[in-house]
């Protein structure tokens, strides 16, 4: 695998799993550009401080951001221990206001990666409404949508991340037939980061406890990295519209 000349968008760039896939995109080859709301704590090629919780401040950092880039990565997330909607905001309705305010400075061949999350295999379950939301144009839409069909604190963040799957199977097949762009998804399982804790409260201790039971450890975020830059990759050219399990087989034991 080689990134050598490319340029790479990363969001969340500043820790966890975004840090370390700007550290390994660095190492083989790619000019890295990072954005996130905290200062970075590793070296990067450029650096865009900004809160992706509205369009406002998007659209003013896409500003800053290189005239064209070759790949974008999706990695900023929040858990769902925060505010329902900030979790709406951050993690799926900005998420896709940055995407679509790139789309024209990727050339022919880009990448784009979305994080997902195990927790959003049960998207079958509310497809027709995860189709629905994905059909709204702007984020001003989406969040009327998500105004008039409330989500439960509770579950807001596998709900946000099903909906990131259902929006990237579809979007993914427009900008590969029209433009020649990729765009796939990566589901984690557990990862250890900063935020792990944050996700064992939200899920509660019975289900973190019968999840231990089936998978060896949580992912360190460098098992994360190596997959999502193969995504952004020459070698993966042909892939298309995946929603890709990095999980250390967890997917399959639900399967």
């Amino acid at each position: 695998m080689t990134l050598n000349g490319k340029i790479i968008v990363i969001t969340g760039a500043s820790s966890g799993i975004g840090a370390e896939v700007a550290r390994l995109a660095r190492f083989h080859g790619a000019r890295v550009v990072g954005i996130d709301r905290n200062d970075p704590m590793l070296t990067l090629d450029g650096f865009v401080k900004a809160d992706l919780s509205g369009p406002e401040a998007i659209d003013a950092a896409v500003a800053q951001l290189p005239e064209q880039i070759d790949a974008l990565v999706n990695a900023v997330g929040v858990p769902g221990t925060v505010d329902r909607d900030i979790v709406a905001k951050v993690n799926y309705l900005g998420l896709r206001h940055l995407t679509e305010a790139m789309v024209h400075r990727m050339p022919r061949g880009a990448s784009i990666v979305n994080f997902a999350s195990i927790l959003g295999a049960e998207w079958p379950k509310r497809a027709e409404a995860h189709k629905a939301l994905a059909a709204t144009a702007s984020f001003a839409e989406g969040l009327a949508w998500i105004e008039e069909n409330p989500v439960q604190q509770e579950t807001c963040y596998q709900y946000f991340k099903e909906a990131l799957i259902v929006w990237s199977h579809k979007r993914s097949f427009e900008l590969f037939m029209r433009h020649d762009i990729r765009m796939n998804s990566v589901a984690p399982g557990p990862v250890f980061t900063p935020i792990l804790g944050d996700f064992i409260t939200m899920l509660g201790q019975e289900r973190v406890e019968q999840d231990a039971d089936l998978m060896k450890r949580p992912a360190f975020a460098d098992e994360i990295a190596g997959p999502v830059l193969f995504l952004c990759s020459d070698d993966a050219r042909w892939v298309v519209g995946i929603n890709l399990p990095i999980d250390g087989g967890l997917a399959a034991v639900y399967s």
